[in-house]
């Protein structure tokens, strides 16, 4: 497990974090009236340009690119430092990418049908407290559409074609009732397997209702017997919410584990609203995952039970905002960390410092 940084790639992401939140990020969060979405939406559209032209390279020769190549579940990642599902669900910048030092990119959350996700307002900035509240519900046109854009970059699995691995995340279209959710979860499967290099199986969002009931042991061994049917030799990772209790943790290990799961992603957003800061702590009765830095503690406790628990491989995702949590994280049995809110408040640099890691 890394144990030193490399000093010079370190210092070169200190800086670009200085940067970003000095010069960019300001101006992001100020800019279309301060809506963190339209501010998203807007960036993802300039990545998408950005890594389709030579720009891409200069933004490569910006950012440190020491990534650490891992071996997990039989698939290859150039890096272990990957960005979290929910950032970008419909895969616009994911010719990008890689050019920020992300060794993988997990797509997503898509489903079956298209859908446009729960009302706005639906994402909420806490800068404060390092923090973002939302309730987005799975906006997405569908896993056909992103495994159409794929194409067209000519990613297919295990080709590499974009600089590094592409994860997809999928989960329940909301109109789909759950005694229906098999099949739901099968047609997504079916379009995007032949571009994913591994599959994530989001059953642990709090915004989609009655979702989180597809943890349970008899429910996740009948989703999962039956998409590990679908697609033989995809690698499918379970993700994990933070707010299961440890008898409930143990069952769905065990439940997965036994119905062929290669893995589990720890963790997802939390409900809980602990470690705000004022005046932040006023939208605390907002709905929706909490992500950041008040979920670190707890998404550090879970990845060390997981790995504890299980042979099987654990990807830590959740409050890792500064290379010490990373750090942290790979010491606790976590080959490989993926990052989101903290990207956002961080920049690049923050990939940069946790990729400059020694072994």
């Amino acid at each position: 497990m890394p144990a030193r940084t490399t000093d010079w790639n370190d210092r070169r992401g200190e800086l670009l974090i200085d940067a970003y939140r000095r010069l960019l990020r300001p101006a992001l969060f100020r800019s279309y009236g301060g809506d963190p979405e339209r501010v998203h939406e807007a960036t993802l559209r300039w990545l998408g340009r950005i890594g389709v032209t030579p720009l891409k390279d200069v933004v490569a020769a910006l950012v440190p690119q020491a990534r650490q190549a891992v071996e997990v579940a039989g698939v290859h990642f150039p890096g272990r430092v990957g960005l979290a599902a929910g950032l970008d669900k419909d895969g616009l910048a994911a010719p990008c990418w890689s050019a920020f030092g992300f060794g993988f990119a997990e797509l997503g959350t898509v489903t079956a049908v298209a859908q446009p996700g729960n009302p706005a307002p639906r994402l909420f900035r806490l800068p404060r407290s390092e923090a973002l509240i939302n309730r987005m519900g799975f906006n997405n046109h569908g896993a056909q559409a992103l495994a159409d854009r794929l194409g067209l970059w000519g990613v297919e699995r295990g080709n590499q074609a974009l600089g590094l691995t592409v994860g997809v995340s999928l989960g329940k279209t909301k109109a789909t009732p759950l005694d229906e959710a098999v099949e739901d979860y099968r047609t997504s499967l079916r379009a995007v397997a032949g571009r994913a290099d591994y599959v994530a199986l989001n059953v642990s969002s709090p915004n989609t209702p009655g979702l989180r009931q597809l943890q349970s042991g008899a429910a996740l061994t009948e989703l999962l017997t039956a998409l590990v049917a679908e697609a033989p030799g995809l690698p499918l990772f379970v993700k994990l919410s933070p707010d299961l209790t440890d008898a409930e943790l143990d069952a769905t290990l065990e439940a997965a584990a036994r119905a062929g799961a290669s893995g589990f992603i720890a963790t997802n957003t939390t409900l809980r609203r602990d470690g705000l800061r004022w005046p932040e702590n006023l939208l605390a009765s907002e709905a929706g995952g909490l992500s950041g830095r008040s979920l670190a503690r707890r998404a550090l406790a879970m990845v060390g039970r997981v790995a504890r628990s299980t042979a099987l491989p654990v990807i830590a995702s959740g409050g890792v905002m500064t290379r010490d949590d990373a750090h942290a994280l790979f010491d606790a049995g976590a080959p490989l960390v993926q990052v989101c809110t903290g990207f956002i408040y961080s920049g690049p640099g923050l990939v940069a410092r946790i990729n400059a890691l020694g072994r």
